[in-house]
């Protein structure tokens, strides 16, 4: 009697647990569609536990036939620098470079790279000028090839002393995808598949130049006011290693989640490494403060996409939000997201004042 009593408690426990559970989800989700439906919003969430994904979701154009889902795949920009910072520290497990290693081991045409280390790379330490947002000459449209890049990199003065700070650079990532290509002698796009989709797994992450929409893949778009416009399209040689992965949500969570439990890198140091902070900068990763909680991860921008990853150890939390149609602030929607997650108060915004 006792023991039918205790289980029926437990019963009625796990489905009050399990009914919260969907209160959260569906509010989340009338979150985003309140957005999406209003003009302000448009792109991908996924929320992963552990290995279980619990909440993933596509919002595509307000009114479209054509509807987004799950496996939609969109560009994420410069989360591209976590994926290239992890194939640098395998090299490094492999013994094939070193951190202390030297630029002009590879490129002794560019300024101090006699003093640049790949760590200075790593962690924007180098004092190369950002060839994406310093140089006004730099044409987003044009193909460019790797010689011609680094040549107009190697022209570049040196903005600081090498390691006397961190400022934020597309080159430094550029130069590191070069060095991947260079010390395997295959392309950036066979070490991603080798290196890290295949372990783990990721079916829809990638390197691509247009979008095709056969593929499953998500234009970028721009509000005037009234209409959805689509953004004109990069030629994705220009970003390469520092921003020109394809992807979508539930692969970016999949991919912190195989970082964070050693599925990529052998050895605990290596992820001790990328994970240490130095103003503000880890190894291809940043962190996200949200009340106690610190998530690691990266954000990113190309054409008109936006794109955010994190993943709280602790918890084993990844998260990951993607936006293809930008009318609102972006870090507003996440802390809505992680509010309505963790059950904090949290008034939707209103959109008609």
């Amino acid at each position: 009697m006792i023991k039918n009593f205790i289980l029926g408690l437990f019963l009625l426990s796990c489905i009050s647990i399990t009914a919260q559970e969907k209160t959260r989800f569906r509010k989340i989700d009338s979150l985003l569609t309140y957005l999406n439906t209003n003009n302000k919003f448009m792109g991908q969430l996924s929320i992963r536990e552990g290995d279980n994904v619990v909440f993933s979701k596509a919002y595509g154009l307000p009114q479209s036939d054509t509807k987004p889902d799950g496996y939609t795949k969109y560009k994420i920009g410069s989360v591209t620098k976590t994926f290239t910072a992890v194939m640098i520290m395998q090299l490094v497990e492999e013994k094939r470079l070193k951190l202390e290693d030297k630029l002009s081991k590879f490129y002794p045409q560019i300024p101090n790279a006699d003093k640049i280390t790949i760590n200075d790379l790593l962690r924007h330490r180098s004092g190369i000028l950002d060839y994406v947002n310093a140089d006004s000459t730099v044409n987003v449209m044009t193909k460019v090839s790797k010689k011609e890049m680094i040549a107009r990199i190697a022209g570049y003065p040196s903005v600081f002393e090498p390691n006397s700070k961190a400022e934020y650079s597309n080159s430094n990532y550029y130069l590191l995808g070069c060095i991947i290509e260079d010390l395997t002698k295959v392309s950036y796009t066979t070490n991603l598949k080798n290196r890290i989709t295949n372990r783990l797994k990721l079916r829809d992450t990638y390197m691509v130049d247009k979008v095709d929409r056969k593929r499953n893949e998500a234009y970028s778009y721009l509000y005037d006011g009234t209409t959805w416009n689509l953004f004109p399209e990069w030629d994705m040689s220009l970003p390469f290693a520092a921003g020109g992965i394809t992807s979508n949500a539930n692969d970016l969570t999949a991919f912190m989640r195989g970082l964070f439990n050693g599925k990529l890198l052998k050895q605990p140091s290596s992820l001790d490494e990328m994970t240490k902070l130095n103003q503000s900068y880890g190894i291809g990763l940043v962190t996200f403060p949200f009340g106690e909680r610190k998530f690691f991860g990266h954000t990113g921008g190309i054409e008109g996409y936006k794109s955010v990853v994190g993943y709280y150890p602790t918890e084993k939390l990844g998260i990951s939000l993607i936006v293809n149609g930008d009318n609102f602030n972006r870090n507003d929607i996440m802390m809505g997201i992680l509010s309505i997650y963790y059950k904090m108060p949290f008034p939707f915004p209103n959109l008609t004042s």
